[in-house]
């Protein structure tokens, strides 16, 4: 993985980390249940690519830096998290910015272990999203991928570019930095102007 990108994941996993302690206290939660939710939130999307592709150990088990990571968000969420909840607006960028990289992520890490085209973009979404899903189902919420947010669509494109562009040989800086781009650029129309998928209205719905 390039090192800036490394550097992206670190951060990605960060950001989500103290996404997840603010939804465990959301639900005020011990100090164990704001590490649960923050670690997976932070690595549950990579743990189940890795399982899924049968990639053997996860990404996370010897690479003790993102259950530290995981650690961190989850202490900065508890113990600054009103100051951190009025920064919700910056947070929520700053998750989109972990959106891109971890679908592009997701992406090159199935690619580089020969996954098929469509299973690789998939996985890149996967990557992005599935920490968010394990957190909500815990919590018993809907994930934001069921709700009318573009989201996963976003996740999808991000890592579809950067599977397109790889399979004509690019370069792999032009297909990392598409593909952040493009999964950024529509969650950030997402959330800027309230854009949202339609939605399934049943016959004879006025």
């Amino acid at each position: 993985m390039p090192p800036l990108i490394q550097i992206g994941d670190y951060l990605g996993t960060l950001v989500f980390a103290i996404a997840g302690g603010l939804a465990a206290a959301e639900k005020r939660l011990d100090i164990g249940g704001f590490f649960l939710l923050a670690f997976v939130t932070g690595v549950g999307g990579g743990t189940l690519r890795d399982i899924i592709l049968a990639r053997g150990e996860v990404f996370w088990a010897d690479q003790p830096v993102y259950i530290l990571l995981s650690m961190l968000g989850a202490a900065i969420a508890f113990r600054f998290g009103p100051s951190v909840e009025r920064k919700r607006r910056a947070l929520l960028w700053a998750d989109a910015v972990g959106l891109a990289l971890f679908a592009v992520i997701g992406a090159a890490t199935a690619t580089q272990l020969g996954a098929r085209p469509i299973t690789a973009t998939l996985m890149g979404a996967l990557t992005a999203t599935g920490g968010g899903v394990i957190r909500e189902i815990i919590r018993n919420e809907m994930p934001i991928i069921l709700q009318r947010e573009i989201y996963l669509t976003a996740a999808l494109a991000g890592s579809a570019a950067y599977v397109a562009l790889d399979a004509l040989h690019a370069p792999e800086w032009a297909c990392l930095g598409t593909g952040i781009a493009i999964a950024f650029a529509l969650r950030a129309l997402g959330m800027t102007r309230n854009l949202n998928l339609p939605a399934y209205v049943p016959p004879g719905t006025p």
